[in-house]
């Protein structure tokens, strides 16, 4: 009851002061218009008139109400520079911490129950450095103040606290707006209005947030940097910049270094290209391809063709092929991939390649084992950290005993095969275990694929997931969901995974386990420990990809939040940009719209939101839905199965995301994704020429859909009528 009278004392007050028109002489012809009658008044009683504007000032900042600024700038007039700068000083912050006390009272254990656990990171910082971090929303006027004073409020920051850095905080802006009150004070005509005092008092208000966050950033790079008294920063450096990998985040940051005539050194102890070139998106499309081939091969009688009889009803037509002649093409590939990505090819480029592993010794020093023997030291003014990701290995025991393969290893270790392995165990039933268990059954394998979770590409929506599953099982493989790995056993010859299902324990043989299961980042070895860099499965970063340390950032698979080559790259120029030119400029990363695909037949395509993450982040939005198997092209080419479904704004037709199930999905998602990163709606797809007969005219269709369902029916009503009168 005190809360519910608190909140309705504020809200007559305000109604009250608006109802009476007090918020007229809040404006600056007001205070121009009255100034002589003030000033008059100042002459016969200054402290009287003083402590009354003192105490209005207070009642305008504790109430929120506007005019805040305009008696800033009265209080120069009144009372010159300093006198006005110590009345404002104090009395805006009194007024501060009175609307703080309020708003802690009244809203901030409800607040805090009810969005407690979308506050926690909030809260967290606010512990570390909550006085830095409202220093910072003072000396730079980001927010307006009274929103400052109201939000810290719902927070633990100390009413101490918040006092005295709101006074210190406010200060130099305090100081600025008095000033320009006192030169306001001067105008007599309107050739006042040019007079360089006032000119310059305009000026400072301009470049003032300028100035006060350059101020913030240096105070917080003196902190940071102040952690270790051992370091110092050198006074010349050997390189503009030193990356650490050489997959497509370190690949494309150090191009665009190089680009720019920096000096850029690139780190990289094991194959360039990364994990992308060597052991994932080109070889495992490689052998997608071989699949799907062979896949088309075998249903060649879809198409009216005749392959090969079977002997048997139950036997299915192979096409013949060579497994290891299948694994050479792979190899080929990565080889005329290669050069794209070799170390003659950067250093033509202008950036110097050195083979060996970096350790980031202080924030400005690199030390460099190479692989041919020695240790070299660079300083460098910023770091790129692009060290990439591994393959996560299940802490199931036995594990070793068994023996198994990773997407990594599998290409070198296969090669040594003459056929696929005979029966494959698939653990992980995310984008990678998919694609391979579908592939390596297309070539002939048994696959069993155990995912421990309800549901395949779980981070798609259900209907995906269970159309994917569906083309699994078309293929041979052995989806097994919801089933626990709890041990790998080995008996003689025979290779063992223990199954725990609903309580239940089963047992699956295999020849050979593929452990799919996710990637971590690669963390340890670089120095980040040492120096206090903290991480979390990745690098933890901020917008701007920067590390605790400012001149240290990272990029790619070790930075996330995406574990895709395009993020990788799309990272890597906010990387390099923000590294070499960031004292001028920075940018925050924009992930907008980020699209991703995984490679099964049909392919899944995504960007933006799906209807599981709408509903989790309680986003409305309305579907609109294309069917594959009405498409001319797609009928024409016997893969007319699939979708095109798009979320929209309700009753607009804005695109909040779209996901594609079909052949080529990945290649048709680029027009949305295009759309979602411009701006553009249905509307303008629709209006778009789409070649006829196409896959493209899928999102056409898909557009048509959505204007179908929105349709002016009065207003064709209308028509219909006009159109009938016209008839006579």
């Amino acid at each position: 009851m005190k809360k519910i009278a608190i909140i309705l004392l504020l809200v007559v007050g305000m109604a009250l002061f608006f109802s009476f028109g007090l918020d007229h002489y809040l404006t600056l012809e007001a205070l121009k218009a009255s100034y002589s009658t003030f000033a008059s008044l100042q002459a016969q009683s200054p402290w009287w008139v003083a402590a009354g504007f003192f105490m209005m000032y207070v009642l305008v900042a504790a109430l929120s109400l506007p005019g805040a600024a305009i008696m800033t700038l009265a209080g120069g007039a009144l009372f010159g520079l300093w006198g006005g700068v110590i009345l404002v000083s104090f009395a805006s912050s009194i007024g501060a911490t009175a609307a703080f006390l309020v708003s802690r009272y009244v809203f901030r254990d409800s607040v805090q129950r009810r969005f407690g656990d979308r506050l926690h990171a909030l809260n967290d910082g606010m512990e570390k450095q909550g006085a830095l971090y409202l220093f910072t929303l003072r000396l730079v006027p980001a927010f307006p103040f009274f929103l400052v004073n109201l939000l810290m409020g719902l927070t633990s920051i100390r009413m101490v606290t918040f006092y005295w850095v709101s006074q210190v905080g406010m200060l130099a802006g305090t100081l600025v707006y008095v000033n320009a009150g006192t030169q306001l004070a001067q105008i007599n005509s309107l050739s006042g209005i040019v007079s360089p005092g006032l000119l310059l008092s305009f000026v400072l208000l301009g470049v003032f947030p300028l100035i006060a966050k350059r101020f913030i950033d240096w105070v917080q790079r003196r902190r940071v940097y102040a952690h270790d008294t051992r370091w110092k920063r050198p006074k010349s450096f050997d390189r503009n910049l030193i990356v650490i990998g050489g997959g497509a985040a370190g690949l494309v940051t150090s191009y665009i270094a190089a680009a720019v005539k920096a000096r850029v050194t690139l780190v990289e102890a094991h194959k360039m290209g990364g994990d992308c070139l060597n052991y994932g998106c080109v070889p495992s499309k490689a052998l997608i391809r071989s699949a799907k081939l062979a896949r088309q091969m075998a249903s060649a009688g879809r198409y009216g063709l005749e392959y090969a009889t079977p002997q048997h009803a139950s036997e299915t037509a192979l096409p013949r092929f060579n497994f290891k002649a299948v694994m050479t093409r792979i190899h080929e590939i990565i080889r005329a991939v290669e050069p794209h990505d070799s170390i003659e090819r950067y250093t033509r480029l202008g950036v110097e390649v050195l083979q060996g592993y970096a350790k980031i010794v202080d924030p400005w020093t690199v030390e460099i084992a190479l692989n041919d023997g020695g240790v070299q030291r660079l300083t460098t003014r910023s770091i790129v950290i692009a060290a990439g990701a591994r393959p996560l290995i299940p802490p199931l025991p036995g594990l070793d005993e068994v023996g198994y393969v990773t997407s990594d290893t599998l290409w070198e270790e296969f090669s040594k095969l003459d056929v696929p392995p005979q029966r494959l165990l698939v653990l992980g039933g995310g984008p990678i275990g998919c694609e391979l268990a579908q592939s390596f059954a297309r070539l002939g394998s048994r696959v069993t694929l155990v995912q421990s979770g309800e549901h395949i590409m779980a981070r798609e929506d259900e209907e995906v997931s269970i159309l994917a599953r569906a083309a699994l099982e078309a293929d041979g493989v052995t989806v097994l969901t919801q089933h626990k790995g709890l041990r790998c056993e080995k008996v003689g010859d025979r290779k063992i995974l223990v199954l725990e299902y609903h309580g239940v324990e089963k047992r699956v043989e295999f020849d050979v386990l593929l452990c799919a299961v996710g990637r971590v980042a690669r963390l340890t070895g670089y120095g980040l420990e040492a120096l206090g860099i903290p991480t979390h499965r990745t690098v933890i970063t901020n917008e701007f990809l920067e590390t605790l340390y400012p001149n240290i950032f990272a990029a790619g698979d070790v930075a996330g939040p995406y574990q895709l080559t395009h993020i990788a790259a799309h990272q890597a120029w906010y990387a390099a940009v923000n590294a070499l030119f960031g004292e001028f400029k920075k940018f925050k990363v924009d992930y907008s719209a980020v699209p991703w695909a995984t490679f099964l037949d049909p392919e899944i395509a995504r960007v933006g939101l799906n209807e599981q993450d709408a509903r989790a982040k309680g986003i409305p939005y309305e579907i609109t839905r294309y069917g594959l198997d009405d498409l001319d092209r797609a009928i024409a080419d016997s893969a007319a199965h699939g979708f095109v479904k798009v979320l929209t704004i309700p009753g607009r037709d804005r695109i909040l995301g779209v996901t594609i199930v079909g052949e080529h999905a990945g290649d048709l998602l680029a027009e949305f994704v295009l759309a979602m990163r411009h701006g553009l709606g249905l509307n303008k797809i629709l209006g778009t020429i789409h070649t006829y007969p196409t896959l493209a005219e899928a999102n056409k269709y898909a557009a048509g859909e959505w204007k179908r369902a929105h349709m002016p029916h009065r207003l064709l009503a209308w028509v219909e009528r006009y159109h009938a009168w016209k008839r006579g």
